[in-house]
């Protein structure tokens, strides 16, 4: 799991996250009458559970489904996704040439000679 990554170590796992934040936030509304504003404590520990909204849940319920069983193998052409038992193993990255290099830029007082200044 790496960064910018919302799935969890286990489906099950994810699936308490979520059963936690979803009911923190329930609790919140559905407690309101009873527990006035201090039923609002239970939205931090929901959006908290969700790794900060329902959306970023739903994200990683989709990471961790995929994790493993998925490859990305990229080429020239483009990239693809495959299924990790039937996908090739990434080509080696072609080595770089080095970039040519650049020539100095002149001198501010030399420019300003050139164009008739003093």
């Amino acid at each position: 799991m790496g960064s910018g990554s919302f799935a969890s170590a286990s489906l099950s796992r994810h699936l308490l996250r979520g059963a936690v934040g979803f009911g923190g936030l329930a609790g919140a509304v559905l407690l309101f009458p009873a527990l006035g504003w201090a039923s609002l404590l239970l939205v931090p520990v929901g959006l908290l559970a969700l790794r900060g909204c329902p959306m970023c849940w739903t994200l990683g319920l989709v990471q961790t489904l995929s994790m493993g069983r998925l490859r990305r193998s990229c080429t020239d052409q483009g990239c693809e996704l495959a299924r990790a038992d039937t996908a090739p193993e990434p080509a080696a990255a072609p080595e770089r040439t080095p970039a040519p290099e650049r020539t100095p830029a002149p001198e501010p007082a030399a420019v300003f000679e050139r164009r008739g200044g003093r």
